[in-house]
């Protein structure tokens, strides 16, 4: 696993599913853990900031989306 930057446009909570896509990227995952300025946190709101726990390689440029079902 590594960790990856997300800078947010909307809330995001540990137990929601994203998409992430990019050029050669492309998975599904349930987010398992989050930091901000290596913080645990739960919940991060829009605008800010977070390190993301990944479980496949990401690529600057890549995009995060999350699953609404």
């Amino acid at each position: 696993m590594s960790v990856a930057v997300v800078e947010l446009s909307d809330k995001l909570s540990v137990g929601d599913k994203i998409l992430i896509q990019g050029a050669t990227t492309n998975f599904e995952q349930t987010v398992q853990s989050m930091q901000i300025e290596h913080k645990n946190i739960t919940t991060a709101e829009a605008g800010q900031s977070i390190g993301l726990k990944v479980e496949q390689r990401v690529r600057e440029g890549d995009k995060v989306y999350k699953i609404i079902e």
